[in-house]
C-alpha cells in the first residue's frame, strides 16, 4: 500500500534538505519527494510537523539475554518507537555477553520476532568484556555485528587496546570506547568535588575519564584507526577531542542528554535515578558539552538507555546501580538545545546521519529508493513524562513529572506506521 506524507517540513541534513515537501512511500521505500504529490493509499497530514530521517541511537542497553525483568528486545523496541528511533544499536553487556556469533544471531532473531524497529548488535571487543583477549571480529561481523565495544568496562591494558584498534582498522569497524581509569574511579558514585565531600559520597574525578580519553586518542594516532568515544561528560574530554580532530586523528564522540541538561546538583536529594556513569558533572562541564555540540566537536547525541528495576534503584545511593533510561526522552531533551546558534538541522544530524556514518550503515537520510525509516515530530507538543506512559519495562529516569516539549507523533519503519499516542 502507498503512504503519502503531506506538507511537512522535511529536514534531511545528510542531503542538505530543509523545505516544505511531500514524501511518497511505495512498498516500504521512498519513491518520491516533492510538492503537490498525489497517490492512492494512506495519507498522513504533516503540516506544521518536522519530517526527518528515522532517528538512530548508537548507544542503547537492552537487557536481553539475561535480565528480561529489566528490559527485553520487545519492550525496548516499543520504547524506541515511542521516542522516534527507528534504529537502535544494542551494547554487549548482556548475560551471556555478545562476544560470539550465537548471541548476535539471537538478537537478530528476537528483533525479527518483535518486527518493530531495526536492532543492530554491537559486539564485545574482548571476551566477556574482561579486557584480556580479543573476540573473533571476523566471525562477529559475518554474523551481523556493526561495531565493537566493551561499554561499561574500559580496556585498561594499552597493548590489548592497541591490538583492538589494529584489528578494527583491518575490518573497517568502529570501536565505541568507554573511557574510565577504574583504579582512579574505584568506589566512586558521584562527581568528585565540593558537593561529593559535602554529601559524604565517594567521588569520581574528571581525570578518570580524561586520562583514558587521552590514551585512546594517542593510540588512535599511533595505529591510524578510527575511534568513537562514548558518553563524553567533561570539559577536559571535549578539549582533548577538539585538539585531536585538529591534528587529524580519526575520532568521533557522543554525549547524552543528562550531560547537557543536568549537573551534579541533581544528586543533592540522593535520587538514585541521577546516579550514572560517568557521573553528572559541574555547570562548567555542562556548558562545555553544549559548546562542543554547537561547534561540531561532539558528533552524536545518544541515549545510553540503561534500564534497571525499581528494586535495584530503591537501594541506598552507594549500592544502587548506575544508569537511567533515555529512549523516550532523548528527542525532546535534544530539541531543547535549539537556539539561534544551534539549528534544528544540526540537532537532527546528531540523531540521524552522523551516527549512520560512524557505523557505516545505509540509513540516516531520505534518499529516493531507500528504506522508508522516517520520524514525524510535533515540536510544539507539550507533555508530562509519566510512569504509566513509559513503554520501557524500567522506569528509572529523573525526568518523571517534568514537562517536555517535542514528541515523535509517528515513527515509520520500512514504511510501517506506528502512531505514538
Amino acid at each position: 500500500m502507498n503512504l503519502l506524507i503531506k506538507n511537512g517540513r522535511v529536514i534531511d541534513p545528510g542531503n542538505g534538505i530543509d523545505k516544505i515537501a511531500d514524501i511518497l512511500i511505495k512498498n516500504g521505500k521512498i519513491a518520491q519527494i516533492g510538492r503537490n504529490l498525489k497517490a492512492r493509499g494512506r495519507t498522513l497530514q504533516a503540516e506544521g510537523m518536522l519530517v526527518v530521517p528515522g532517528l538512530i541511537d548508537i548507544h542503547t542497553h537492552l537487557r536481553e539475554p539475561g535480565r528480561e525483568d529489566e528490559e527485553t528486545i520487545l519492550s525496548g523496541s516499543k520504547a524506541a518507537l515511542a521516542g522516534g528511533f527507528t534504529t537502535i544499536c544494542v551494547m554487549p553487556n548482556t548475560n551471556p555477553c555478545t562476544d560470539n556469533k550465537t548471541v548476535v544471531r539471537f538478537i537478530y532473531d528476537r528483533a525479527k520476532q518483535a518486527n518493530l524497529c531495526n536492532i543492530l548488535p554491537i559486539a564485545a571487543i574482548t571476551k566477556k568484556r574482561k579486557g584480556e583477549e580479543l573476540t573473533e571480529f571476523g566471525e562477529l561481523i559475518e554474523a551481523g555485528a556493526v561495531g565493537f565495544s566493551d561499554d561499561g568496562n574500559s580496556i585498561s591494558d594499552s597493548r590489548i587496546m592497541r591490538r583492538a584498534l589494529e584489528y578494527s582498522k583491518i575490518f573497517a569497524q568502529p570501536l565505541i570506547l568507554h573511557c574510565e581509569d577504574t583504579e582512579l574511579s574505584a568506589g566512586g558514585v558521584v562527581n568528585e568535588g565540593y558537593l561529593s565531600a559535602n554529601l559524604g559520597l565517594p567521588g569520581i574525578p574528571k581525570q578518570a575519564e580524561e586520562i583514558i580519553v587521552g590514551r585512546d586518542l594517542m593510540l588512535a594516532e599511533l595505529t591510524g584507526a578510527k575511534i568513537h568515544l562514548a558518553h563524553v561528560s567533561t570539559a577536559g574530554s571535549v578539549e582533548l577531542v577538539k585538539t585531536a580532530k585538529k591534528k587529524g586523528i580519526k575520532v568521533t564522540c557522543e554525549t547524552c542528554p543528562q550531560y547537557f541538561m543536568l549537573t551534579e546538583n541533581a544528586v543533592k536529594d540522593f535520587d538514585t535515578n541521577n546516579k550514572v556513569n560517568p557521573p553528572l558533572r559541574e555547570e562548567k562541564d555542562n556548558q562545555a558539552i553544549r559548546k562542543g555540540l554547537f561547534d561540531e566537536t561532539i558528533d552524536v547525541i545518544a541515549s545510553d538507555h540503561a534500564p534497571h528495576s525499581a528494586e535495584e534503584k530503591e537501594k541506598d545511593f552507594l549500592a544502587a546501580p548506575f544508569g537511567m533510561i533515555g529512549l523516550e526522552t532523548t528527542l525532546p531533551l535534544s530539541l531543547a538545545l535549539v537556539d539561534r546558534r544551534f539549528s534544528l538541522s544540526k540537532v537532527i544530524a546528531k540523531l540521524t546521519i552522523n551516527p549512520a556514518k560512524i557505523l557505516g550503515i545505509d540509513k540516516g537520510t531520505l534518499g529516493i529508493g531507500r528504506g522508508a525509516d522516517i520520524t514525524i515530530i510535533d515540536t510544539k507538543a507539550e507533555w508530562i513524562l509519566k510512569t504509566e506512559n513509559l513503554k520501557s519495562k524500567s522506569k528509572n529516569t529523573p525526568f518523571l513529572g517534568r514537562k517536555l516539549k517535542g514528541k515523535a507523533l509517528y515513527t515509520i519503519v520500512r514504511g510501517k506506521v506506528f502512531h505514538n499516542l
